[in-house]
């Protein structure tokens, strides 16, 4: 690694991409998001402004997401939202490309590997290493991975669910699964629409989530109201939903999580399997603040879970961890370019 070279530490999300400068902290957090002209296929905004534009452009504007299930779905769009964060967080006046640390979903294959190097490198980065993301979320958390002690690490993301168990700095045991917070987006938008025949976007159903969800039934309900299209008469219409209607309504998602961690705690080898059981399982990711899902995690797996701090950050900090011991990291951290 050359002296001059800047590091940025990137969490390249389904839903949101983080950048972190090791010095700085956390210099950019935005949503995955890039409008397009169907005219002449230019980039018209990337990042929160495009997010603004979803279910809300002309015909003539797309505003889509790049990454799908974590991993890349579209790769000149990739490629230049990576150059304008890249861009963005060093500053223009920058001259020296910069080492960059990206995560990928624990499930990712070579190829897809290797498409998020490429896209790193051609968007102006000099060296591009990719990490698993359960590792950079262990380290991001506090977690002492190097230890021969097992820790459990379950990162809910926007695209997937990675699911980990790591010791002596590397993972013993994982899953990645492509159910996370779009699908719970998803499922949310289904009820509305059986139940109140009520069509509502993306946005909204996230909004939902976000302020009403939960992932076990509470005593003491929370209601929103909200608005959409009714899909029998075609008129704006609002209603009022309530916390556990949503729970039911995304039983299935959860339920798939759940699948996940039980695969992984039955494929951990004994040893390790007791040392979960003590230090419990860690959540990360921005799905997991999703209320009570530690809980739902203990009552179905018998083994206590929590929620590291700023579960939402975790990834990106480890990246900037990472990026700053590099020595010390660099057998978990796959080789340069690496394959």
């Amino acid at each position: 690694m050359s002296f001059f070279s800047p590091k940025l530490g990137i969490d390249l999300g389904t839903a949101n991409t983080l950048v972190y400068v090791p010095g700085k902290g956390i210099v950019l957090n935005e949503p995955s998001v890039v409008a397009v002209s169907e005219y002449d296929n230019k980039i018209l905004a990337i990042g929160s402004e495009a997010k603004d534009m979803i279910g809300k452009t002309p015909d003539a504007i797309v505003a889509y997401r790049p990454m799908r299930d974590g991993v890349i779905a579209d790769y000149r769009i990739t490629e230049a939202m990576l150059r304008y964060y890249i861009t963005k967080s060093l500053g223009s006046w920058n001259i020296f490309k910069p080492d960059v640390m990206i995560s990928v979903p624990a499930g990712v294959t070579s190829t897809e590997r290797r498409a998020v190097v490429e896209a790193a490198l051609r968007a102006g980065a000099k060296n591009a290493y990719v990490v698993k993301e359960p590792i950079l979320a262990a380290i991001g958390a506090g977690i002492p991975i190097h230890e021969s002690q097992g820790y459990m690490v379950v990162d809910i993301g926007g695209g997937t669910t990675d699911v980990a168990v790591i010791s002596l700095g590397g993972i013993v045991a994982c899953t990645s699964v492509k159910c996370a917070g779009n699908k719970i987006d998803q499922s949310i938008t289904d009820y509305i629409k059986k139940t109140f025949n009520l069509a509502i976007g993306d946005k909204t159903a996230e909004e939902i989530k976000i302020k009403i969800g939960a992932a076990l039934p509470l005593a003491e309900e929370e209601s929103l109201t909200i608005k959409g299209r009714d899909y029998i008469t075609g008129l704006p219409r609002s209603v009022d939903i309530k916390t556990n209607e949503i729970v039911q309504a995304i039983d299935s998602e959860l339920r798939q999580m759940i699948k996940a961690i039980k695969d992984v705690l039955q494929e951990t080898p004994p040893e390790l399997a007791s040392d979960i059981i003590d230090n419990g399982i860690i959540m990360t990711g921005g799905s997991s603040l999703l209320r009570n899902l530690p809980e739902l995690v203990h009552k179905r797996t018998g083994v206590k879970a929590s929620l590291a701090d700023d579960a939402l950050y975790c990834v990106v900090k480890g990246t900037g961890v990472a990026l700053n011991h590099l020595h010390t990291y660099k057998k978990t951290v796959l080789s340069k370019k690496g394959f």
